[in-house]
């Protein structure tokens, strides 16, 4: 199975993203925007776009990334995604597909935003995620549990005028929570984030953003405790790149 990890000048976790995907079996390939073309997006059976600083954040997280896609591939990306392709965004991904308009929906314009910390800090710890729904990139999970996967990041707060539509929708996936599962506010909740959302899908539930990281959640000896855990607990970011494999095996 072939994934394309989307690239250029700025992002920095695509090595991590490569790996999770190559140990569970699938053909991961790193490819610069440049080289991805409207034709050859459909050579691959998922498209992720990793997190990092793509261009610098220069003018907002994600834009410029944003407008490079838009200038020749954004008719091919959502043909991909109306054929049912999978499409994952992590941290500066999930802010590139938002300025993309394919989250929270197709749109011509954004429609929702991640905006700057409540803090204006970056934020980089543990964060502690209540699944509320299921999407391509989540069903292996069980919801209503609380998962721990660490945040990297200053412009997280999610905003859009179509939240309470998206939590109708159960188009909201995940949420910061505190140990007990409660919906809390900061540290808990690391940006302020409406409603503690941190990663949303669109409907059809093959678009998926997430502020924090899985990939930096794929072995127990990324835990900050790991010392204390079992050989069977705590990689909870595993499962997000097991569930995507999952749902591609069955287009």
């Amino acid at each position: 199975m072939n994934i394309c990890i989307l690239r250029i000048e700025g992002t920095n976790c695509e090595q991590e993203t490569y790996d999770a995907f190559l140990e569970l079996g699938a053909q991961p390939e790193l490819v610069h925007l440049k080289e991805l073309t409207p034709q050859n997006l459909f050579d691959y059976q998922c498209l992720m776009i990793p997190g990092g600083f793509s261009s610098g954040d220069y003018v907002r997280a994600g834009a410029i990334f944003a407008a490079r896609i838009r200038s020749n591939l954004i008719s091919a990306l959502r043909e991909y995604v109306d054929t049912g392709y999978p499409v994952g965004g992590i941290c500066n991904g999930f802010q590139i597909l938002v300025e993309l308009g394919l989250l929270p929906r197709v749109s011509e314009h954004p429609e929702a935003c991640l905006a700057t910390n409540d803090s204006a800090r970056f934020e980089c710890r543990p964060t502690l995620l209540k699944l509320e729904n299921h999407c391509a990139f989540t069903q292996k999970m069980d919801i209503g549990s609380v998962y721990e996967i660490p945040s990297a990041h200053a412009e997280g707060k999610f905003v859009s005028p179509l939240t309470e539509e998206l939590m109708g929708n159960g188009q909201v996936i995940f949420r910061y929570c505190n140990p007990e599962g409660e919906y809390a506010g900061y540290p808990w909740n690391p940006n302020g984030s409406q409603y503690n959302i941190a990663g949303i899908a669109n409907e059809q539930g093959n678009v998926f953003g997430v502020m924090p990281h899985p990939e930096r959640a794929f072995t127990i000896y990324q835990n900050q405790d790991w010392t204390r855990r079992t050989s069977t607990d705590g990689a909870h970011g595993r499962l997000v790149f097991e569930s995507v494999l999952e749902y591609a095996r069955r287009l």
